[in-house]
This record gives C-alpha cells, structure tokens and sequence, in this order.
C-alpha cells in the first residue's frame, strides 16, 4: 500500500484557509483531491502511479488523518463532520460550490508557477468530485477530471432536484462551457452505473451543459474489485480491481493518467494570469 512518507509537506494558505499538502515528483502537476475520509493509503496509490508516469502530484489534505487506513466507522465520521459541521463544503447547495474551493483555485496557481507548462490537471473524488468543474475559472486548470462527483447528495427532501445538479454556481458553469468550446478543454467524468450517489441525472445534466467537452465513463458495478462492503463507488481507489492490467476499472486508470499527460505535456492552449470568467 502506498506511503505518504515519499512525500514533501508543506503549508499552503490562501484566504482564510491554510492546508497541509503533499507534494511528489517531476514534471507537470497535477492536483489530486482525495474522498471521504480522508487522504488515504489508496488515494495516495493512484497518486503514485502519476508520480510514475512522469507528473508532479499535489495532495491536499482537507480532512481527516492524512495516510489513516480506510475503514467504515471512520468514514462515517468524517462523513458527519462534512455534512453537519464543516462550513467550507456545500454539501446541499445546487447553484454554488463549495467556499474550499477558492483555496483550490489558489493551489493550482501556485502548481502552475512552480512546475510550468500548458497549465494543470484536477481531479476530485466523491466528496470533492465537482470540485474540479468550479476551479476552471482559474485559468491555469486545463485538465479536470470528475471521479464519482457526489454533491450536492441527492437524498431526503429535494433529491430529485439535486440528481440533475453539480456542486457548481451558474458563472463557474458558464465558464467551463466557455472554456470547452473556445479553448478545446476536455471535462472527464467517472462513475459506477448503479451509484446512488452519482445518479444519471448528474452526467446527463452535465452532457446537456458541456456538450462534447464532457467524456462520462461509465463502469458497470460488476467490474468493481470485489469483496468489498460498500456498494460500487470509488472507481479509482476503493472499488479499482488491481489484480490485473486489463480489468475494466485499471483501463479507466489508464485512461485517466493518458488524459493528464496528453493534455498537459501539449503546446497548445497556454494559459496567462488572470480569471477565465
């Protein structure tokens, strides 16, 4: 299992917000938001596999105990502690997301002036999966991939208005239609097709917004790495079949570390200083 040790720590403050961060490799960075609960051994894998293929990874913990093994009663609680205490997530909100992500949009800035290039990959799973979406209106983010988005939670009153909703506000979605259109950037999106946490709705929604800059990948539930307690969700980490090369859910891996590398190892489409929006 992977280790945070091979890590650079270092503190990252912009607003109100400081985090931890985790930094790793050579090349052009990519942004890797981990799930609930927390930044964990198996987030920390996938992370090292872009290490591998030549990128530099930024892991910022934003809750819970960075490197602590996954397990059900932690995940819980942490899982309280976003929907019922933490002020920087939005877990209900259809039309905004999250104030986190401005610290985000912040760190990605700061990816970008250190390791250079065209600009820089996102990617958010579950709790951050939208995520990525909102921070296109920072400039340098170029490459954002989608992994499970699970906000707003489409359960109790309201849930169907929320299935077809992203935790992003009308101006951030405007501007990632925007920047598709005008400057060829590619949204891709992951899911299992029987999460209830990631209903149809949410691609259909965004396929309808987006167009061809939005690339749903959609994985059947029985190509998750069994034996798990949970149903099919966590498509790059917890439910990844990693007994061989070929399994459905180690293809989509692939697909997505091609997708940083050919996105941001490419000339086209530099970015400059300033708001996209």
């Amino acid at each position: 299992m992977a280790d945070l040790s091979t890590y650079h720590t270092f503190d990252f403050e912009h607003g109100p917000w400081q985090r931890p961060v985790y930094r790793k490799g050579e090349g052009r960075a990519v942004i890797v938001m981990h799930e609930m609960p927390g930044l964990h051994p198996q987030v920390v894998r996938f992370a090292d596999r872009l290490v591998d293929a030549g990128m530099t990874v930024f892991l910022p913990s934003l809750f819970g105990e960075p490197g602590r093994t996954l397990s059900m009663g932690y995940a819980a609680s942490e899982m309280f502690k976003g929907i019922c205490i933490r002020r920087e997530f939005s877990t209900w909100a259809t039309n905004r997301s999250s104030p986190v992500v401005d610290w985000l949009r912040g760190l990605a800035r700061h990816a970008h002036e250190e390791c250079g290039g065209a600009g820089v990959g996102a990617i958010g799973m579950c709790f951050t999966g939208g995520f990525a979406l909102a921070m296109m209106t920072e400039p340098s983010v170029i490459a954002p991939v989608l992994s499970q988005p699970s906000l707003p939670l489409a359960i109790g009153f309201g849930k169907d208005k929320r299935k077809g909703a992203i935790d992003a506000s009308p101006d951030e979605i405007n501007c990632a239609r925007r920047r598709t259109q005008e400057e060829g950037i590619r949204v891709l999106g992951l899911r299992f097709e029987g999460d209830p946490l990631v209903p149809p709705e949410r691609f259909a929604y965004l396929k309808k917004e987006l167009g061809d800059g939005f690339e749903p990948i959609v994985l059947q539930d029985a190509s998750a790495k069994p034996g798990e307690p949970m149903q099919a969700h966590s498509v790059l980490t917890v439910h990844l079949d990693d007994s061989s090369p070929d399994t459905p859910t180690r293809k989509v891996e692939a697909r997505v570390i091609d997708f940083f590398a050919e996105r941001l190892t490419a000339d086209a489409n530099p970015v400059s200083v300033g708001s996209a929006d």
